[in-house]
């Protein structure tokens, strides 16, 4: 996953629930240095009786917002999508140097 063109990720779940699996997923996925290299990571942990359903939302370089409801997507889908864009960022990139 290319993650240097990601400012900011946001992503709440409920820990006990079956939806909560594509955020736990997709926060693994990220990087070890990911934070040193400028991206800003929140995590909101819901409590275990919250109705509210899990959620992946991540910022780019360039201004664009993807929000993810976990509870209709899966984690195959989420890191396709992020990726597209990310390499739509990396391919601007490559032909302005």
């Amino acid at each position: 996953m290319i993650t240097k063109f990601m400012t900011e990720i946001t992503a709440k779940f409920n820990p006990f629930s079956a939806c909560a699996k594509p955020a736990r997923l997709f926060l693994t996925y990220l990087p070890p240095n990911a934070r040193a290299n400028g991206t800003v990571i929140n995590t909101s942990v819901l409590p275990r009786n919250s109705t509210e359903t899990s959620s992946v939302k991540v910022k780019f370089k360039d201004g664009k917002e993807l929000q993810f409801d976990c509870g209709k997507t899966n984690i195959k889908g989420l890191v396709e999508e992020v990726d597209r864009h990310s390499r739509q960022l990396q391919k601007a990139a490559d032909l302005a140097d």
